[in-house]
C-alpha cells in the first residue's frame, strides 16, 4: 500500500511540474481572485500576482504554486491542488480543494475575506488589543475549546513580554486572557503581577482580589491583598 501511494504521488508530481507555467491571467481574473482567504479562524492565505505569475503568502512564507491552467494550481507545501470558485448564490470567491479522484463535486473550502480583513492574531501583533479581543471572542462563540484561545498560550505570551520589561504589552495580552477566561484564578494572578511590575499597585490589588475569588488559597495574592487592604479599602 505504501509503495502504491508513493507511486501515485510521484506520478502526480511529474504531471503537475511538467504543466506549462506560461499561464496568461486576465486583469479581471486577477482582480477577482487576488486577496486573503480564510484558512482557518486565525490564519490567512494571501493570493497575489507578480509579473503575471501567481503567488501565495501563507504562514509568513512566499509560495509560488505550479500553475496547471488559469483556474487550477498545485501547492507543494500543502500537497494539494486548488481552483478558484465563485459561489452561485452569494457570489463570494473561495479556494476549492480538488480531490485526487475528482467526482465533479465543487467544495467551498476557504472563503475570500473582505478587503482589509485582519485575523485576531494580526491585531494582537499590531497592539490593537480591543479588536484582537473582539476577534477572539467571536472564535470563542463558535468553539469555546479552540486552540486559538488557549489560556496557557496567552499566559506564556504575557510572561514573555514581562521578561522583556514590555509591561504594557504584557498587560494588553493578559487582559484579553482574563476576558476569554473570566473564571480562571491564574489569569488574574498573572495580570496582577504584570500590573505590579508596571508600578500600578491599585490594579495589582484589584486583580489579586479577583484571583482569590476563584482560588482562596493563593498565598502570594493573600499576602498582597492583606498588606494593601488599608491603602485601597475605605
Amino acid at each position: 500500500m505504501k509503495l502504491k501511494t508513493l507511486f501515485f504521488s510521484v506520478i502526480i508530481l511529474f504531471v503537475v511540474f511538467n504543466c506549462s507555467s506560461n499561464i496568461e491571467y486576465s486583469e479581471e481574473f486577477k482582480k477577482e481572485t487576488a486577496g486573503s482567504y480564510l484558512y482557518n479562524q486565525d490564519d490567512l492565505i494571501d493570493v497575489y500576482y507578480e509579473n503575471n505569475k501567481l503567488f501565495l503568502n501563507w504562514r509568513d512564507g512566499k509560495i509560488e504554486p505550479v500553475a496547471i491552467e488559469q483556474n487550477e494550481f498545485f501547492v507543494a507545501d500543502m500537497y494539494k491542488k486548488f481552483r478558484f470558485v465563485q459561489h452561485p448564490e452569494t457570489k463570494e470567491w473561495y479556494l476549492s480543494i480538488i480531490p485526487e479522484k475528482e467526482n465533479g463535486t465543487v467544495t467551498y473550502d476557504y472563503l475570500k475575506a473582505p478587503d482589509g480583513y485582519k485575523t485576531p492574531s494580526l491585531y494582537l501583533k499590531e497592539g490593537n488589543y480591543e479588536k484582537a479581543l473582539a476577534g477572539y471572542l467571536d472564535i470563542k462563540k463558535q468553539d469555546s475549546t479552540s486552540s486559538f484561545i488557549n489560556e496557557r498560550e496567552f499566559n506564556r505570551m504575557g510572561y514573555n513580554h514581562m521578561v522583556k520589561h514590555d509591561y504594557d504589552k504584557a498587560i494588553g495580552i493578559l487582559k484579553i486572557n482574563a476576558a476569554l477566561h473570566p473564571e480562571s484564578a491564574n489569569v488574574y494572578d498573572s495580570l496582577a503581577e504584570a500590573y505590579l511590575l508596571n508600578n500600578d499597585s491599585l490594579q495589582a490589588y484589584i486583580n489579586y482580589k479577583k484571583a482569590l475569588e476563584f482560588f482562596p488559597e493563593n498565598k502570594p495574592a493573600k499576602r498582597y491583598v492583606k498588606a494593601a487592604k488599608d491603602k485601597f479599602e475605605d
